[in-house]
């Protein structure tokens, strides 16, 4: 059996009246892969926060090859090995990748870039990574940043790695050349731990799995004994139906989209005349690789994105370059669950309360704000979407990922909208809260909803929708039909356009 690389005892930490970690022990083998699993708010990323040296806990021990530690700050985290992948990456991205690698770190002003350079291409090297030292941030994909951020850690030493939902905005493809750096990384004796809430990859990749619920211990098992129901029952404390039971809609047809191109505002075209129909009843799924215009096609639906040419028909109106509130004004009710929940979905600092209150600002303007009704909309959004939360007065910056998620879904469905617009609105979610936005997004569509679901789950997307435009370089590579269409046939097209694939 390998030896503990790090050991958690009786470890506890409240915000506040929150009990974030109830006296959680758990243990990480060197050359060994652990996932951490639990639903929305059960202590995940606290626990490893104070790994980290982020938090402090307010009672316990934490043992470093079987002494004890104290861990008070990063500082002293990546002196003692360890290191953390945080799920939203911490780059400067007007700098290269290298320097990004060596930032903050003690030394004179000029940087051998020449010997820096060696370092990180021998890294790289040693487990599989694709990297360009001198290539700068901002015009990196996701995984190349991602890629980053775990040099970063390994060019500092760290021994012990956490990473923090790291799938969560990477392709299938992806995905599967990280495990394979991973996997590379437990061959030299690395100890990983894994925070997750994808099922099928904590089985994929990890060699245990400890599971937490409600902030609180719920077991560690070996996962080639277990299967996804088992972790599931485990995580939630009751058996869960993992089902998506598609409902049916009456369709009508509501948007066509003709000929739009949209510009990025670097210059580039993000979108390159796109043709589309959206119609109520049904579940419109869009998937592509990242940056592949699904973010300028939501925006630009929404208002938010300005339309170059081509247009966007409402029945026979034309909205093309309206605003949210034009569109709101002319008794067109669309809601938007953007991909940046925080930055522009929701406002980190008010109350869940207040967030409420924000979609009804303007068009309440000079008369006194209804606080009561958006109080007990927000305390039935607690409810129905088993939001983990003190109340409606609680801070959103305050809760965890998940629950942040479920208040701006809850927000943008509770006005019963024409059209949905949903960017990956699952990301950061347990499987039991995803089941539940699942169920509440088709039984929108069988209200008469139109729902635009942008996703990066393949499978998921193939249960869900009843058709699939898949884009591709700004471009629409294909729209099929999910009953005819698999998961190979989508990821093809994702990587390229029709008439191109040869």
């Amino acid at each position: 059996m390998n030896s503990s690389a790090i050991e958690l005892k009786q470890i506890t930490k409240s915000f506040g009246s929150v009990v974030a970690s109830d006296r959680i022990s758990l243990s990480v083998r060197r050359g060994e892969i652990l996932s951490l699993l639990g639903e929305n708010g059960s202590g995940k990323t606290t626990l490893m926060n104070i790994l980290a040296g982020i938090y402090y806990p307010d009672s316990g021990q934490i043992l470093l090859d079987g002494r004890n530690v104290s861990i008070r700050s990063p500082k002293d985290a990546i002196s003692l090995g360890i290191g953390m992948v945080h799920q939203h990456f911490k780059l400067v991205e007007v700098l290269t990748a290298a320097e990004n690698i060596v930032l903050g770190l003690p030394g004179g002003v000029r940087i051998d870039r020449r010997g820096l350079t060696e370092k990180i291409r021998g890294i790289c090297d040693a487990y599989g990574f694709r990297l360009d030292p001198e290539k700068k941030v901002h015009k990196m994909s996701v995984s190349e940043k991602q890629t980053v951020e775990i040099v970063k850690v390994l060019y500092r030493g760290a021994e012990i790695l956490i990473l923090d939902e790291p799938t969560a905005v990477l392709t299938p493809q992806e995905t599967e050349r990280l495990f394979s750096v991973l996997r590379a990384m437990r061959e030299t004796g690395k100890a990983i731990v894994l925070i997750t809430h994808k099922l099928g990859e904590v089985l994929s990749v990890s060699d245990r799995v400890t599971i937490l619920r409600k902030g609180r211990y719920a077991g560690t098992i070996r996962t080639g004994e277990s299967d996804v129901q088992t972790l599931t029952n485990i995580m939630v404390g009751r058996s869960v139906q993992l089902s998506i039971v598609k409902k049916k809609g009456t369709l009508k047809p509501l948007i066509s989209v003709r000929g739009m191109s949209v510009r990025h505002r670097d210059g580039h075209l993000s979108l390159a005349e796109i043709d589309l129909s959206i119609r109520s009843g049904e579940i419109l799924g869009v998937a592509g690789v990242s940056g592949s215009g699904q973010k300028e096609l939501c925006e630009a639906l929404y208002g938010m994105q300005a339309v170059e040419s081509g247009e966007i028909l409402f029945g026979e109106r034309s909205i093309t370059n309206l605003s949210p509130n034009e569109l709101l004004a002319q008794g067109i009710r669309i809601g938007f669950v953007p991909e940046d929940r925080l930055g522009m979905g929701l406002v980190a600092g008010q109350s869940i309360t207040e967030n409420m209150l924000a979609r009804c600002y303007r068009r309440e303007r000079g008369v006194p704000l209804r606080r009561k009704a958006a109080r007990d909309r927000a305390a039935t959004l607690i409810d129905t979407l088993e939001i983990n939360t003190t109340g409606p007065r609680q801070q959103v910056a305050k809760l965890s990922g998940g629950n942040v998620q479920k208040v701006l879904l809850g927000r943008e469905l509770i006005d019963n909208p024409q059209l949905i617009i949903a960017a990956y609105p699952v990301r950061g979610l347990d499987i039991n809260a995803s089941y539940l936005v699942y169920s509440l997004l088709q039984s929108k569509k069988a209200e008469g909803a139109a729902v635009l679901f942008v996703g990066e789950d393949l499978d998921v997307l193939l249960e869900m929708c009843d058709r699939i435009v898949v884009l591709c370089g700004g471009k629409i590579s294909c729209v099929l039909n999910t009953d005819e269409a698999t998961k190979e046939q989508i990821g093809l097209y994702m990587t390229h356009v029709r008439g191109e694939t040869s």
